[in-house]
């Protein structure tokens, strides 16, 4: 099974987590991020890209 090319995404937080609830902070987590600036570059597979959508909110994504 040979295995799928995915597009590169970089994805920044943009806003605090502060009042978010718990699962949204450890979706944050998991994806890498924590502080408000930090950026992560993340292949946009569909467990990503669910991810995504949970708290696009708090983040910017951008295609590379």
């Amino acid at each position: 099974m040979a295995k799928q090319k995915f597009k590169k995404v970089v994805i920044t937080q943009k806003k605090s987590t502060i009042s978010q609830t718990l699962r949204q902070k450890r979706t944050i987590s998991a994806l890498g991020l924590g502080k408000i600036n930090r950026s992560v570059e993340k292949e946009l597979s569909p467990q990503v890209a669910g991810m995504i959508s949970k708290v696009n909110h708090l983040i910017e994504v951008k295609e590379v």
